[in-house]
């Protein structure tokens, strides 16, 4: 049965910026997020290069000890509260109103206050550079009792920690409309196991953030009054405290910077491959399961404190190999047997897979106690994370940028420009992290400004210095990209992949309402792929 799209005019449309910023349109708070994300992006690579400047070569004072710590600090805040977390909730409200059929979000006004929450917190974070005792400084974990107001006074780190409150605060705004809208606003037809596999990804993250970021917020709050004198975090047990709360937000929202973009390399895969997705139904019950293992593995990251349960977390985090390795099944089977076309999107969709493989397989290293213990505070450490935050999910992100930006611009990116962006990118992103395992297994310690002239040292972190400014020149490409795309627009049409689910059966752009032609039969999670192959059908059987 046909389902017509419902008889509604447009929403009263303030013109200009105010009417842009102000939108309840949920693919204006969608873009408005994810162009804000992209810029925090670029201030969080901009401290990157500084840092690798300071650490290219032994001994080298680029930069002064505490502001190497302030760069530190404000790198990995940046990236994870403004850019890599809040860019998957962008995808998320801009495209899964439209993959399940949905006219309009759900709290369209919660999820623009959230916004607005979220993008005041990321400027009070970076306002604490104006400050007379500069940014925040402990690390974006900013430690108790290393972040307390004896050891770290000034109010640089307490807008530090009000900034991360309203980072928080906004993101988990704007997931639960997310959630609500997946819960109520289904087209109809579009069971839970018919909606499409980002979708999926988009639903178990939103699930998380509403789950874990609450105790985030807890303990930030916890930790500003303690920095104003309320002995809240006292003595070890206090540390180990701090700890737990800090990292029950800190590894679900590992995944939460990873499904999406997952979703978004599974869906490039499937539209590439002019096959649908294989295994759905096993994919979904595996994220599922990464969920929940999600949210029982967070005291991994404190194996060498002595305050928790090796033992349990160990075996929790190892199991989280049995669903990762189903959905790289799945990957594979949906390219076995199908007509591969090798576009810029599908070549960084399968970087992602590749790259995001190397940081989970050094996760089941770490994952152990006694090989952890052996690596903890080193090298090795930061390669892993950020072969998965970075090599990862990066590249499901441009994978999904240059699969939907037509979608999103009605305009093709250039195809050329997207592949020296992919080379740069890949060449860069190894060169930086890949030695960091070297000299994490060679003794370097992590989170120092400066180090000895040890022997290969200084080698390793100039390859990785030199390997930054690639990455650097890459995604300089890709902003050029853009403009050049949007500047000398290619018109793309509304569906120039042949693309399997609902947000190709509407225009490019979308308007304001999503959809203003009768949706076709949703039977599957594929549903404009059975509308193809029904069509040929039809067209075999016809004399």
């Amino acid at each position: 049965m046909t389902t017509a799209a419902p008889a509604v005019h447009g929403p009263t449309r303030i013109p200009g910026v105010l009417g842009a910023l102000t939108s309840t349109d949920h693919k204006r708070i969608g873009l408005n997020l994810g162009l804000l994300s992209l810029v925090f992006f670029l201030v969080g690579g901009l401290f990157a290069l500084l840092m690798r400047a300071q650490i290219a070569q032994p001994d080298v004072q680029f930069v002064s000890d505490q502001t190497y710590s302030q760069l530190f600090t404000m790198h990995g805040s940046t990236m994870i509260y403004l850019f890599v977390t809040p860019m998957a909730l962008a995808m998320a409200l801009y495209l899964v109103p439209l993959q399940i059929g949905a006219v309009s979000l759900a709290g369209p006004r919660l999820a623009l206050i959230g916004f607005w929450i979220w993008l005041s917190g990321g400027l009070v974070m970076q306002s604490g550079w104006l400050t007379g005792d500069g940014a925040g400084r402990d690390g974006w974990f900013a430690y108790e009792p290393l972040a307390n107001g004896t050891n770290t006074p000034g109010v640089g780190q307490d807008m530090w920690v009000i900034g991360v409150m309203l980072a928080a605060l906004g993101m988990t705004a704007m997931a639960a409309c997310v959630a609500a809208t997946i819960a109520r606003r289904r087209a109809p037809g579009m069971a839970l196991l018919r909606m499409p596999v980002f979708t999926w990804t988009a639903l178990v993250s939103v699930l998380m953030v509403v789950a874990s970021f609450p105790v985030l917020i807890l303990a930030m709050s916890l930790m500003y009054i303690d920095r104003h004198g309320g002995h809240i975090f006292s003595g070890f047990n206090g540390a180990i405290d701090y700890q737990d709360l800090f990292w029950f937000f800190g590894h679900p929202v590992v995944y939460v910077m990873f499904f999406p973009y997952l979703g978004a390399a599974a869906e490039v895969v499937a539209v590439c491959s002019h096959k649908r997705w294989f295994g759905h139904t096993a994919f979904v019950a595996s994220i599922m399961a990464f969920a929940a293992l999600s949210m029982s593995v967070w005291a991994h990251h404190m194996f060498t404190t002595g305050g928790v349960t090796n033992q349990y977390f160990a075996f929790t985090s190892t199991a989280l190999v049995v669903p990762a390795g189903i959905e790289y099944f799945d990957m594979v089977g949906t390219m076995v047997g199908g007509s591969i076309v090798l576009r810029t999107s599908m070549l960084f969709a399968l970087m992602f897979f590749i790259q995001f493989l190397i940081g989970g397989l050094s996760g089941i290293f770490l994952a152990s106690p006694v090989l952890d213990y052996h690596v903890e505070d080193s090298y090795v450490v930061i390669a892993h994370f950020h072969y998965t935050l970075f090599a990862g999910s990066v590249f499901g992100f441009f994978a999904g940028v240059y699969h939907w930006f037509p979608k999103v611009t009605g305009a093709h990116l250039r195809d050329s420009w997207g592949r020296i962006h992919l080379v740069l990118l890949a060449v860069g992103t190894n060169l930086t992290f890949f030695p960091m395992f070297f000299l994490g297994q060679d003794g370097m310690p992590r989170r120092i400004s400066r180090y000895p002239a040890h022997p290969g040292w200084g080698t390793l972190n100039l390859l990785e210095s030199i390997g930054a400014g690639i990455i650097a020149l890459g995604v300089l490409s890709f902003l050029v990209n853009v403009v050049v795309s949007l500047r000398r627009r290619q018109p793309a049409g509304d569906d120039p992949w042949q693309g399997h689910t609902l947000e190709w059966a509407t225009s490019s752009p979308p308007p304001a309402y999503n959809f203003e032609l009768p949706l076709p039969p949703i039977r599957s999670y594929a549903p404009l792929l059975d509308r193809r192959h029904e069509q040929l059908d039809r067209a075999g059987a016809s004399p």
